[in-house]
């Protein structure tokens, strides 16, 4: 894996446009209220009048202003901008800026929101941007001189680069060498499972093996491990063709979805890989995404990057490092690892609960700040006293990010929706105000 904000309907239905010397368009939202009729025409000449070219222009209704339509408009590189959206913010009801970009200008940044994606489809738009393709070798990797292997990993990495949300999750038909890396990992972990894994990982292990394949001799699929974690917590697995930054796969946790790669690591050295693999994947991360506790967690990290400016992004991420990948936590007087970059590491894994590195209590102040290595053992671990306790930290952490609007995820149409006006916050409370009347009802009734 690896700001600042007025906007609601942040235009996830637009990719920003990318132009051929590689900046990209930078969208403008912005609603007339009431008074609409010939605006969008008077915009049209603000825009013509200060050298702006539009590459895309679009209308809907208003979440915010019922009867009433907004306007979100793509910008190219050029003009001035500025002006423009300096007339808009003092002619129309709202106006937001949306951006992939970073935002020098400061009276722009000033409403600058980065773009995050509202609805699980929109995570199409930025799968393919990934930081490393998979079969783009370092030279110390283990497969670098081995051109079969890395051949083999650029098909893996273009099926998942080809998938698109909806799609059935792709079949990998593993190869018998494959097999054997991942039968040897496998092993070795296993044995030590009971006594270095922490008791939610213990639980969930033994259901992946009767109800996903988990086994020696073969490697799962996409498929069945998707199907068992949505029926557990609603978590769904996507095929990644290799890294995405942080911004963009913390935004997948906040939809429950979880990027993996499924190419596997070299058997000339299969307990070692130097990126994540389908055994890091598979045996570290996906046990606990079924339990409800820490998929919880996983995803209020996820939403509290959503629209973040990028110095909380990084501190989010880095509180993801040192808890999905390598957090410890205590059971029982007893140290565990849940972290996955523990539990598909042997040495690690055994290191980590040695009396070698330091330990720290999780703190997201103390631990988003806290420098880490990623080619060696950890000096430092964080430990939580349990995973509602990570993520109550958590929570309180996020009203901290600078933001001027707030985030609810909709498990029944997996969209985000962004909060920033009263009539909105009203239908919400409304709504509220009706499930707690179901509630003291459904109560009376078993008194």
């Amino acid at each position: 894996m690896n700001g600042h904000a007025t906007n609601g309907d942040v235009a996830a239905e637009l990719s920003p446009a990318v132009f051929p010397n590689g900046e990209e368009s930078m969208t403008l939202i912005f609603s007339p209220g009431k008074d609409s009729v010939g605006s969008l025409a008077k915009a049209l000449k603000l825009f013509k009048s200060h050298n702006v070219n539009l590459s895309h222009i679009e209308s809907r209704s208003s979440d915010r202003i019922p009867n009433q339509y907004e306007f979100f408009v793509d910008c190219a590189p050029g003009g001035d901008v500025t002006k423009v959206i300096e007339i808009l913010k003092a002619t129309m009801t709202y106006c937001s800026v949306v951006s992939r970009n970073n935002v020098n200008d400061s009276k722009v940044a000033e409403d600058y929101v980065p773009w995050f994606p509202l609805r699980i489809r929109d995570l199409d738009k930025y799968a393919n941007q990934i930081l490393s393709h998979g079969s783009e070798l370092e030279a110390d990797h283990p497969g670098f001189t081995d051109p079969v292997y890395r051949a083999r990993r650029k098909y893996l990495a273009d099926i998942a680069l080809n998938y698109k949300h909806g799609d059935p999750l792709p079949h990998i038909e593993y190869t018998e060498q494959e097999v054997q890396t991942w039968g040897t990992v496998f092993r070795e972990l296993t044995k030590l499972y009971p006594t270095h894994a922490c008791k939610e990982f213990n639980h969930v292990f033994p259901l992946l093996m009767e109800n996903c394949g988990y086994k020696e001799d073969s490697i799962p699929q996409f498929e069945d491990i998707s199907n068992f974690l949505k029926d557990s917590t609603g978590f769904t697995l996507r095929p990644v063709g290799g890294l995405l930054s942080s911004r963009d796969f913390l935004a997948g946790l906040a939809f429950r979805v979880f990027h993996s790669t499924q190419y596997i690591r070299h058997h000339s050295r299969p307990l070692y890989t130097p990126e994540p693999d389908i055994c890091h994947e598979l045996l570290g991360h996906v046990p606990l995404f079924a339990n409800p506790a820490f998929a919880q967690f996983s995803q209020e990290i996820g939403l509290a990057s959503l629209g973040a400016p990028d110095d909380y992004v990084k501190r989010l991420a880095t509180c993801y490092w040192f808890t999905v990948e390598f957090g410890l936590c205590r059971q029982n007087g007893e140290l565990k690892a849940y972290g996955a970059g523990l539990l598909s590491s042997i040495g690690e894994l055994q290191y980590s609960l040695s009396d070698e590195p330091e330990l720290k209590s999780f703190d997201p102040e103390v631990t988003g700040n806290t420098p880490y290595p990623i080619t060696e053992y950890q000096p430092t671990y964080f430990v939580a006293e349990s995973f509602d306790d990570v993520k109550d930290k958590l929570i309180k952490f996020a009203k901290t990010i600078p933001k001027k609007f707030g985030i609810r995820y909709n498990s029944y149409t997996q969209n985000v929706q962004v909060l920033d006006s009263k009539l909105q916050l009203e239908e919400l409370a409304n709504n509220i105000s009706s499930e707690l009347q179901i509630l003291r009802y459904t109560l009376n009734l078993l008194d």
